[in-house]
C-alpha cells in the first residue's frame, strides 16, 4: 500500500507539472471608484466572459425575494432602451446577457466576442444596464407575477418544500433561513420602491468585483472595466452578516401526498477559507460526495436497495454554509434509509476513510480537476468566488498540492471536531410514518 500511495504521488507529481503551466494567471487591481477586479487573459479563443458581482444576494434582503427580483429586473430596462431593445441590442452583436441572485451574492455576466466592433457596445450596454436601470412597473408586475407562480409550484414540489424547511430548520433567524426566491407572502408584499431601495444599496463599485476572462490585453481589461463599474456611485461596501449558531437537534416532518420521501439531513459547518476546508472535501467525497461508489450510496443504494441515490456534500459560504445528506425513498421505507445515512456518517467519523478509499478519491479529484477549468466561463466561475471571498489569488494553483496532502487522520479528525451527530436537523416530505 505503501508503494501504491508513492507512485500515485509520483504520478500526479508529473502531470501536475504540465497542468500547472497552463493554469491561468490571475491579475488583480481597484477602479478608481473602488471595485476590485480579477483578470486571466486567455488568448485560445476571440471571445470574453464578464461577471459583474455585488455583494447584495438574498442573505441582504429587507424584503425576502428582493434580490432575486431586481436581478431579474435589470434587463427590463435601461435608460432609453425598454427590454426589447436591449433584447435585440445583444442579439446584433451575438452577445449573451445574464443574471441570478443566490444566498450571498447576485451576479450579472456577459458573454461577446472580442472583436471591438462588437465587444464596444455589448460592453457599453452592460455598463448602461448597471448604472441606469429603470425597473419599469408594468415588467416590475409582471416579474412579481411570474416568480409567485413559481413559489406556488413550488408547493407542490416536495423536494423544493425539503430544501425550504431544511434552511429554516438550519438558520432559524439568521438571514440564510430565508429562500433567494422569497416566499409568496413576502413576495406578493413587494413594491417597486424596495426593488430601487435594494439596487441603490448594493449595486455600488465598493461593493462590487469585476471578473474578466477573455482574449483581452491587461490594458483593454483595465478600461473594460472602468466602463462597466467606472459610472456607479462609490457607496460603501456591506458590514458582514451575523454569525451563525448551530441549531439543536431537531426533526420536522412536512406530510405530501407524494409516493416517495424526501430526507434532508445537516448541520452549518463551512466557510470560505475555512482550514478544515480540504480535509472535509476530501472526506466528503469518499463519504457521500463521489456518486454511486460512495460511502453512503453503497449503504443505502447497493446493499439495501432503499434508493437509487444518496448523497452528502459540504457547501461553503460567507458564513457557516450547510453540511447535508439526502435521500429520496419509498415511503415505507423512509425510516430505515434515515437509520443508515446515519449510522454510516457515525461509523465514518469514528473510522476514518481507508488507505484504498483515500487514494481512490484523491485520484478521482485531481483527475477531473482539468476538467473544471477547461473553458472561460469555468475559469470566471472560479474567479468570482475567490473575488467574492476574498480567497487566495493562488488558489487554484495550489488546489491539487493541498488535496494531496489530505490524509486520513485529518479528515477523521475534521469530521469529529467540525460534525456533531447529536445536533443534526432531519427533515422529512413525503407520506411516511
Amino acid at each position: 500500500m505503501r508503494f501504491a500511495m508513492q507512485k500515485f504521488l509520483v504520478v500526479i507529481a508529473l502531470c501536475w507539472s504540465g497542468l500547472a503551466a497552463a493554469l491561468p494567471q490571475i491579475e488583480h487591481w481597484q477602479t478608481a471608484n473602488g471595485a476590485r477586479v480579477y483578470f486571466v487573459a486567455a488568448h485560445e479563443l476571440p471571445m470574453v466572459d464578464v461577471q459583474v458581482v455585488f455583494d447584495g444576494g438574498s442573505a441582504r434582503d429587507a424584503v425576502p425575494g428582493v434580490a432575486n427580483l431586481t436581478a431579474g429586473l435589470l434587463t427590463e430596462g435601461a435608460g432609453t432602451l425598454d427590454a426589447d431593445a436591449i433584447a435585440e441590442q445583444f442579439d446584433a452583436l451575438g452577445a449573451r446577457i445574464g443574471s441570478s441572485a443566490g444566498r450571498d451574492y447576485t451576479s450579472v455576466s456577459l458573454r461577446s466576442l472580442t472583436d471591438a466592433a462588437l465587444l464596444q457596445p455589448a460592453v457599453a450596454t452592460l455598463a448602461l444596464i448597471l448604472r441606469a436601470p429603470t425597473f419599469p412597473a408594468a415588467a416590475f408586475e409582471r416579474e412579481r407575477s411570474r416568480v409567485l407562480v413559481g413559489l406556488r409550484a413550488q408547493e407542490q414540489n416536495p423536494g423544493a418544500l425539503a430544501d425550504r424547511a431544511f434552511y429554516r430548520a438550519l438558520y432559524g433567524d439568521h438571514p440564510y433561513a430565508q429562500p433567494p426566491l422569497g416566499t409568496a407572502q413576502s413576495v406578493a408584499a413587494l413594491k417597486r420602491a424596495d426593488v430601487l431601495a435594494h439596487y441603490r444599496r448594493h449595486y455600488v463599485a465598493r461593493n462590487a468585483m469585476v471578473i474578466i476572462v477573455g482574449d483581452l490585453q491587461r490594458g483593454a481589461a483595465e478600461q473594460l472595466a472602468e466602463t462597466l463599474v467606472g459610472p456607479l456611485p462609490q457607496g460603501t461596501a456591506q458590514a458582514p452578516l451575523p454569525a451563525v449558531m448551530t441549531p439543536a437537534s431537531d426533526t420536522v416532518r412536512i406530510n405530501h401526498p407524494s409516493s416517495q420521501t424526501h430526507i434532508l439531513v445537516g448541520q452549518p459547518v463551512l466557510q470560505r477559507g475555512d482550514p478544515d476546508y480540504f480535509a472535509l472535501y476530501v472526506g466528503n467525497h469518499i463519504l457521500g460526495g463521489s456518486g454511486l461508489v460512495s460511502r453512503i450510496s453503497d449503504e443505502v443504494r447497493e446493499k439495501r436497495g432503499l434508493a437509487y441515490s444518496a448523497y452528502s456534500y459540504f457547501m461553503p459560504m460567507r458564513q457557516a454554509g450547510p453540511f447535508q445528506m439526502g435521500v429520496q425513498t419509498k415511503n415505507a421505507s423512509a425510516s430505515e434509509a434515515l437509520e443508515v445515512m446515519r449510522a454510516t456518517l457515525q461509523r465514518y467519523r469514528e473510522e476514518g476513510p481507508t488507505a484504498e478509499e483515500l487514494i481512490a478519491a484523491k485520484k478521482n479529484i485531481t483527475g477531473g480537476f482539468p476538467l473544471n477549468i477547461d473553458s472561460n466561463s469555468d475559469i470566471a466561475g472560479y474567479l468570482a468566488m475567490i473575488a467574492f471571498y476574498q480567497m487566495p489569488l493562488d488558489y487554484l494553483d495550489r488546489f491539487i498540492e493541498q488535496v494531496n496532502a489530505v490524509s486520513a487522520a485529518q479528515i477523521r479528525d475534521a469530521f469529529q471536531r467540525r460534525v456533531d451527530p447529536e445536533r443534526l436537523v432531519t427533515v422529512t416530505v413525503g407520506n411516511g410514518k
